[in-house]
């Protein structure tokens, strides 16, 4: 292995820092509830600790939510109002009677829009938020995995990566980057789980994440060797985007399960994720797009 590439593994792991991601994931919540009665306040309660957790696990998850009764609003989070009270500035409806899967998802996903800083402290204590918030993970770090690798073809057209994590300079390669940036999803994965949360914790996935990096990163580089530049831009930038992509539903799923995706999983998931991927970064750079 290139004497570059074991100084920028060395960044990897000076560039993250596993303590912040664990202050994040066990922040104070404080839910507020505003029903009619308590047959509404049981099936809110049971909403964010469903009858199949453990009682520990229960008992952890409603420590968290409070009934309103007259606190002021401004003292919640956010919370969950029965429809046809008033609703808090800070509220959603909860409406029982029409309370189906599509409803819950549309709720689970502006609460997870609206309180980006809480999306860890979420999905650790309930269940109900694990899914949307990994799905927000692998598609941010995706989006940023292909930023950079534009950014790194093409500086001129794309000058400013302020939205990323990480500034340009302090990698030698794009590879140490993209490695970094999928370590960081894994420990934001366990994290969103409930998991333990650190470098010895995530050992395993980590070590599968640097070995997949470099056989996508070949790929990527023979890929754009064979094409002109510019017309080899957006594939590279889509392989960047579809192996993050499948390293994410990778994390996701055994983190949820115990069990890995099977090679066909991983093999369908990467097809999908490159198509997806293309026209993410054509979206990302239309000057990019005009060239290829």
């Amino acid at each position: 292995m290139a004497l570059s590439v074991l100084k920028d593994i060395k960044k990897i792991y000076a560039g993250l820092n596993a303590d912040e991601i664990r202050g994040s994931a066990y922040r104070d919540l404080n839910i507020g509830l505003m029903a009619s009665g308590p047959e509404v306040y049981r099936a809110m309660e049971d909403l964010f600790a469903p009858a199949w957790l453990t009682d520990a696990d229960r008992t952890e998850a409603l420590r968290a939510v409070h009934v309103v009764d007259g606190a002021p609003h401004d003292r919640f989070d956010f919370i969950l109002a029965e429809s046809g009270n008033p609703l808090p500035g800070n509220g959603y409806v909860f409406d029982v009677a029409g309370f189906d899967p599509a409803n819950r998802d549309a709720l689970v996903r502006t609460i997870v829009s609206d309180h980006h800083d809480l999306q860890l402290s979420l999905a650790r204590r309930y269940p109900l938020f694990r899914r949307q918030v990994a799905d927000n993970m692998i598609q941010r770090v995706s989006w940023e995995n292909a930023l950079f690798s534009l950014a790194t073809a093409l500086p001129n057209v794309i000058p400013s990566i302020v939205d990323l994590p990480w500034a340009l300079g302090e990698f030698a390669t794009d590879t140490a980057f993209l490695t970094m940036n999928q370590i960081r999803m894994a420990l934001l994965m366990a994290a969103a789980h409930g998991h333990p949360i650190g470098y010895r914790e995530q050992k395993a996935q980590i070590a599968m994440i640097a070995a997949a990096a470099f056989g996508w990163r070949a790929m990527a580089r023979e890929l754009v060797g064979k094409i002109p530049l510019g017309g080899g831009l957006i594939p590279k930038a889509a392989i960047a985007y579809a192996g993050t992509y499948v390293v994410g539903l990778g994390l996701e799923k055994v983190n949820r399960t115990g069990s890995r995706m099977s090679k066909r999983e991983e093999k369908d998931a990467y097809l999908d994720a490159f198509a997806k991927g293309k026209e993410a970064v054509k979206e990302l750079a239309p000057a990019v797009a005009k060239k290829a």
